[in-house]
């Protein structure tokens, strides 16, 4: 459109200057030593115009000519960044459709041409990680810190899951260290790694700061959450103070839950606190029957097993076939010397579930009484049973073998 104008401007402009000339009569003279130049004024005017257009054109070209080479670069340069922008999109396109070696290689050639370098290693990193070419990747990841310090936590967060990946989560927390400013990314990758490393003082340092992110489901969270304090319960089980100091620091509505309890009950067992481990199961058991709990409730008794036979005894009308609470109620009564109501119950936990443990229970009664082909009975029963259980455990490859 602007040409179109240029070219009726001229248009115009020469349809005027040919009418005025119609009716110029005047001349222009031009004087230098002894000759004397005589021209009409539109003549000199087309002179004028012509060593005008000319000049014009001859600057034109020098200009054309002096810009040549940066025309002819720029040109290269446009042509590399579309060839590195379309190998960057197939090599994207790639990866997220799972073909990691046509991503590498696509990633690698947009590379090459720098273009988009940060990601473009990163996408090469990761295909070749997929490949497990460890050394490509970490080759990939050695051109991400020439991208400077804009990349640096691209790189860092990159070569930490990469690495994670690899299970060499001691490398990742190293790397993950190094980032400054904690965003929702690295804290995910560092609870993995601390996860991994079984470092749960840290763990649940972490768990706050993520449950505000609201990056993990809420009954994932809580999982987490008991995982850890179990688990540092488990590890106090070495000092009966610490032990109490980190007990009491448990949250009332962990306290009764059936992972942590049993954590705290077998670490009291393990120190000797029969009763603070008694005091902890029934609290929980109370709140939350769980069958495996009941279990611990035969050990660490004292010389008298009365209260507990009872306290149990008061559990039986919720949980009358409960098999664990029998063969509980059956070694309370054995440790207090009532060997009828044991047997009563071991057998009673027989007949709601056949298991090797009851069998065995019976055995010793057995033998304690007198009673050696019984007892041998009962031992016979608890070795099939333990077999059966292994052929199930094994698909039956265990009879195959034999």
């Amino acid at each position: 459109m602007k040409t179109l104008f240029w070219i009726l401007g001229l248009f115009a402009l020469s349809v005027g200057l040919v009418v005025a000339a119609r009716y110029n009569s005047g001349y222009v003279l031009i004087v230098f030593s002894t000759h004397r130049i005589e021209l009409s004024v539109n003549f000199a005017v087309a002179v004028l115009a012509l060593v005008f257009a000319a000049l014009h054109v001859l600057a034109r070209a020098l200009t054309a000519a002096l810009r040549l080479p940066v025309e002819v670069r720029r040109f290269h340069e446009d042509r590399r960044t579309e060839q590195g922008r379309a190998s960057f999109m197939s090599g994207l396109q790639a990866y997220l459709e799972g073909r990691s070696g046509r991503a590498e290689k696509a990633a690698a050639a947009a590379l090459a041409v720098d273009y988009e370098p940060a990601l473009s290693a990163v996408i090469a990193a990761r295909a070749a990680h997929e490949t497990r070419s460890f050394e490509s990747r970490d080759r990939y990841l050695a051109k991400l810190e020439e991208a400077g310090e804009s990349a640096d936590y691209l790189r860092r967060i990159t070569q930490a899951e990469l690495l994670l990946d690899e299970r060499r989560y001691l490398d990742a927390l190293a790397v993950l260290e190094k980032i400054q400013d904690k965003h929702t990314a690295s804290l995910r990758l560092e609870l993995k790694a601390q996860q991994l490393a079984r470092n749960w003082d840290r763990v649940e340092a972490l768990l706050p700061m993520l449950g505000k992110r609201n990056v993990y489901d809420p009954a994932a969270l809580s999982q987490l959450q008991r995982t850890a304090t179990a688990e540092l319960l488990k590890r106090r089980a070495i000092d009966l103070d610490r032990l109490r100091e980190a007990w009491q620091k448990v949250p009332p509505e962990l306290a009764s839950d059936e992972l942590v309890a049993k954590a705290a009950a077998e670490s009291f067992l393990q120190l000797g606190a029969g009763e603070e481990a008694r005091r902890i199961l029934e609290t929980a058991l109370e709140k939350q029957w769980d069958s495996q709990l009941v279990l611990l409730y035969a050990e660490g008794l004292g010389p008298s097993a009365v209260d507990r036979i009872q306290k149990a005894e008061s559990w039986l009308p919720k949980h009358p076939r409960d098999a664990s609470l029998l063969m509980t109620l059956g070694r309370l009564c054995a440790h207090g010397s009532l060997w009828g109501k044991a047997r009563s119950y071991f057998e009673a936990s027989l007949a709601v579930e056949p298991s090797h443990t009851a069998h065995l229970e019976l055995a010793r009664l057995e033998t304690a009484s007198g009673e050696h082909e019984a007892a041998q009975r009962h031992r016979d029963a608890a070795l099939q049973l333990s077999l059966a259980q292994l052929d199930d455990a094994t698909g039956g490859r265990r009879r195959r073998m034999l």
